[in-house]
């Protein structure tokens, strides 16, 4: 890595702090350096709350320095008023002369418009350093924003003879066949903790009784979502008890509650098209997919997924509920203490 490079995954190392805490905002990570040496640096921590270049202009003790300083950001600096003030402007104030952007933010609001007040200012601006792996991080952000839907992550467990759950064969209803080890259950928690909102189809709700919360690690809850046309699931149910913010897609005309919210949809026409839609108008920028077969499989027939983490355990059942198939090579795998983890990426979509 050159000393560019080296500044910009600076910037990502910082960026990365966030994640969980700043959607529907991007991840960004500022450094500030003056003559080889950095001397300010930070990180956009919460939603709401001051940008990454905000925080890093303010760690700098000796602010004289800054106009002889060069700015790293991973993505292009805000230009609008928001629940912040732009970052372009601040910028600006401070006469900082060189500005080193990873890449450019492709919300409409932004889009350029912060480089062009930048170079309007005087100042030297440089982008695509890093360029893709600057995306990569904000890959939900990207894709919200060019796709105009949620990134999409499919999750799943299976045994090592290819069934997801035995219910099929009636046995402990309302009670989740667990399939993997404690150490990858406690991996899908701090995965839910850092993802906006996460779905179960109607079958795995009645028959798991899930809670879809984050309980073995510390974090966020994301918002829980199911998918229930007949109203059938019971209202003792984790999913009806309130305590996190909970959205029930139905053809039954029904009277929301606090944390608890009946959307109506057409169950004759596109189903995930409508959940997508009404994802995107809120602002939820990723999803997971958690089960069952038939909600997964829903999503990988009409090619709406991003990413897909499937365990496959050691267990064997002999008979239930296969798991979905995905034709394509794993992008990596990891042993979680006996489970084995395949990662997938969705490379045409």
């Amino acid at each position: 890595m050159n000393t560019q490079e080296i500044n910009m995954n600076q910037c990502l190392q910082l960026a990365i702090k966030g994640l969980g805490n700043v959607a529907p905002n991007p991840m960004v990570g500022c450094v500030i350096v003056y003559k080889n040496t950095t001397i300010g640096e930070g990180y956009h921590q919460k939603y709401g709350e001051a940008h990454a270049e905000v925080n890093a202009i303010n760690s700098v003790k000796n602010k004289e320095l800054l106009r002889d300083a060069t700015l790293y950001v991973n993505l292009e600096p805000c230009s609008h008023y928001g629940k912040t003030p732009p970052c372009a402007d601040l910028i600006i104030q401070h006469k900082i002369p060189y500005v080193v952007i990873g890449s450019i933010d492709t919300n409409s609001l932004v889009s350029g418009k912060g480089i062009e007040k930048l170079i309007k200012a005087g100042i030297d601006v440089k982008v695509g350093v890093l360029e893709e792996d600057c995306k990569k991080l904000n890959k939900r952000f990207f894709m919200f924003h060019e796709k105009k839907r949620p990134y999409i992550i499919l999750k799943w467990a299976q045994t090592k003879d290819g069934f997801i759950d035995n219910k099929r064969a009636g046995n402990n209803i309302g009670t989740a066949l667990q399939i993997t080890n404690s150490d990858s259950r406690k991996r899908l928690h701090h995965w839910r903790s850092e993802e906006q909102a996460i779905i179960v189809g109607t079958n795995t709700a009645l028959l798991d009784n899930p809670h879809l919360t984050v309980r073995e690690v510390t974090g966020n809850n994301p918002l829980r979502i199911t998918i229930d046309k007949w109203l059938r699931i019971p209202k003792s149910y984790h999913l009806f008890d309130k305590s996190t913010p909970t959205l029930v897609f139905t053809a039954v005309d029904t009277p929301s509650v606090n944390n608890l919210e009946f959307v109506k949809i057409e169950f004759d026409k596109d189903v995930i098209g409508q959940i997508s839609n009404e994802l995107y108008t809120r602002n939820i920028q990723s999803l997971i997919v958690e089960g069952g077969a038939l909600l997964l499989n829903n999503f990988i027939d009409i090619n709406i997924w991003d990413e897909a983490r499937v365990f496959i355990s050691d267990k064997t059942i002999a008979k239930g509920v296969s798991a979905p198939v995905i034709n394509v090579n794993p992008v990596s795998k990891e042993n979680i203490s006996g489970d084995e983890l395949l990662i997938y990426a969705n490379k045409i979509r």
